[in-house]
């Protein structure tokens, strides 16, 4: 594990960073050009297997682990997660020359069915509508989602347009969220041939 603040790039594209509070202690180590595979521990099962959907559809190598005050709730430890995945894939990204930059997918799940756009603006913005219809998944609060994405997104440096527009089963509604995720940071973050080591930007900057 590398010191707090660290980050060790062996790859083009990777980044081990780790985040240390005192209500949580979380690394995250990934590989934006991987194959989808995910070691995941952060005491909320759902949540591993909504980050898991982020590792799969995304295509990252993703290792997370966090240890948080779960015996009060689990809201710390996941917007730390998302900040610390935030940090993590900044890093990995890095100057963002030759990127696609935008990036959006609709993901259905039976009768769900969300929508995510992002975009590598370097300007942090969540724009999340999503009407959860229940308050808990398993052990997961669905309030949290928002957390997460939050998180993310600001330390990321990303705007982010997060919608489900169709949805009657939480678990579901949840998932396609994160799948759209996933799919939508995949074509972000793919090389654009065409702009080879450019920075998709008319200011010359993101």
């Amino acid at each position: 594990m590398t010191p707090q603040g660290t980050t060790d790039r062996t790859a083009d594209r990777t980044a081990d960073l780790r985040r240390d509070t005192k209500e949580t202690r979380v690394r995250v180590a990934l590989n934006l050009d991987g194959t989808g595979t995910a070691k995941l521990a952060t005491g909320i099962g759902f949540f591993d297997h909504m980050l898991d959907q982020i590792a799969r559809h995304g295509l990252i190598d993703l290792t997370i682990e966090a240890e948080g005050d779960l015996h009060i709730d689990g809201h710390h430890t996941v917007e730390d997660v998302g900040i610390t995945l935030g940090m993590a894939v900044a890093q990995a990204v890095g100057d963002k020359k030759g990127i696609t930059r935008y990036g959006h997918a609709y993901v259905p799940l039976d009768e769900a069915l969300s929508r995510v756009v992002v975009d590598f603006s370097g300007r942090p913005g969540l724009h999340m509508g999503v009407a959860f219809k229940a308050a808990q998944i398993g052990g997961f609060d669905t309030q949290l989602a928002y957390e997460f994405f939050q998180g993310f997104s600001n330390h990321a440096g990303v705007t982010l347009h997060i919608d489900n527009l169709k949805g009657e089963n939480a678990h579901h509604q949840c998932e396609t969220v994160f799948k759209a995720f996933a799919r939508a940071l995949r074509m972000a973050l793919a090389p654009d041939p065409r702009s080879a080591g450019m920075i998709p930007s008319t200011k010359g900057s993101l």
